[in-house]
């Protein structure tokens, strides 16, 4: 460019770059190769017109893209044992170029196994009124962020296309058994992977306690040192006791066990003091983290205990002025029922959440409540109640 002076008359010339006004021109399709069950290559060429800043495949059929500035484009997403060809088009700041020509036929590859991550969260169990231990949450197995117990992550397990697995989904333990304890959560189950229900909550006429996926607290008790139920190993922790001794009018009752930590004991003091509920665990396997399996508070004089993280309810007092009751588990958590006040509360239901390629379809039988969701490359299938059979195709 040259540009002239007007009060000396001078002319200088600039350098300028080079800029491209065109839009780019159509691309020459090369070989598309299937390299998956659910991925492709596609190769091409750029054409002439304008600098070409980005390459878009589209594939057919579903119209499934991906965009590289070079060659080849690697094309996600795809269905398995399926059939496609694709195009590309070329883009600038001036605009796009028109479709090339359709690429060779592939064919993906047929989808015969994979993993899958599960979590698999039983029922919590039953926390029964006035001076109850709270109840232990449902047990807690997972292969995905932690698992319960304290134990070490489980390894997922590889399923087959059209083969039947079982599915069931736990029930939170309701009401009492004949010794005045909290009934027990139901198991939850994958395949071959169970958890066990939340042991019910401990009565003070009773010197019953509950083992379980997580342990039922302690009931009230005039006996120094009393202990709650056991839970399972690498499924949840053990309930609280009694710390010390006590009369029926200082006493406090132990927290459920949760997933994450033991119930807390009750504690004999002006208040009668409840256990707080144990801990639950916080699973990141629907793309969010979510704590469940919290162990329910013991119930206590005025000094009520706290549910646990993780959906465990809070434990009640048996003191009518304190104006403060018991509630229950939360449902799909497995959270075990509070203890204490005047109601016997019901222990959470449980939940079985499955995490698996994009690439399979999940078929589901009848008798399950279920949801299916994508988070990345992965679907999950969350199943909140009922059993049944399902199958991936």
């Amino acid at each position: 460019m040259t540009v002239r002076s007007l009060k000396t008359g001078n002319s200088t010339s600039l350098a300028v770059g080079n800029v491209s006004v065109a839009a780019p021109g159509t691309p020459t399709i090369g070989t598309a190769t299937a390299t998956g069950t659910s991925t492709a290559t596609v190769a091409f060429t750029s054409g002439g017109g304008g600098l070409a800043t980005s390459f878009i495949a589209t594939s057919t059929p579903g119209s499934i893209t991906a965009s590289s500035s070079t060659s080849p484009i690697t094309v996600t997403g795809l269905s398995s044992n399926t059939s496609y060809t694709f195009t590309v088009t070329a883009t600038n700041n001036n605009g796009t170029s028109s479709a090339s020509s359709a690429s060779n036929s592939i064919t993906t590859d047929a989808l015969t196994s994979f993993t899958v991550n599960y979590l698999v969260v039983a029922g919590g169990g039953a926390g029964p009124s006035g001076r109850g231990g709270g109840a232990g949450a449902g047990g807690l197995r997972s292969t995905f962020t932690a698992t319960g117990g304290g134990g070490t992550l489980e390894t997922a397990p590889t399923v087959n296309i059209n083969q039947n697995y079982v599915v069931t989904v736990g029930a939170g333990g309701s009401g009492l058994d004949g010794a005045y304890t909290g009934n027990s959560g139901s198991n939850s189950q994958f395949s071959n992977i169970t958890s066990n229900g939340g042991g019910g909550g401990g009565d003070t006429l009773s010197a019953t306690v509950r083992n379980g996926g997580s342990g039922g607290g302690r009931g009230w008790s005039n006996s120094s040192g009393s202990t709650g139920g056991s839970g399972t190993a690498n499924q949840g922790y053990a309930g609280g006791g009694m710390s010390n001794g006590g009369t029926s009018s200082t006493g406090g009752a132990g927290g459920g066990g949760g997933a994450g930590a033991v119930g807390a004991s009750g504690v004999n003091n002006p208040n009668g003091t409840g256990g707080n509920g144990g801990s639950g665990v916080s699973i990141s396997i629907t793309g969010s983290s979510v704590t469940y399996a919290g162990g329910g508070g013991g119930g206590g004089r005025i000094n009520r205990g706290n549910g646990g993280t993780g959906g465990g309810g809070n434990g009640g007092n048996y003191d009518g002025s304190s104006n403060q009751d018991s509630s229950d588990g939360t449902a799909n958590t497995g959270g075990g029922g509070g203890g204490g006040g005047s109601v016997d509360r019901n222990g959470g239901s449980g939940v079985v959440i499955l995490r698996y390629t994009d690439a399979a379809t999940i078929n589901i039988g009848a008798g399950l409540t279920h949801s299916t969701a994508t988070s990345g490359s992965f679907k999950v299938t969350t199943f909140t109640a009922g059993t049944g059979n399902i199958y991936w195709s």
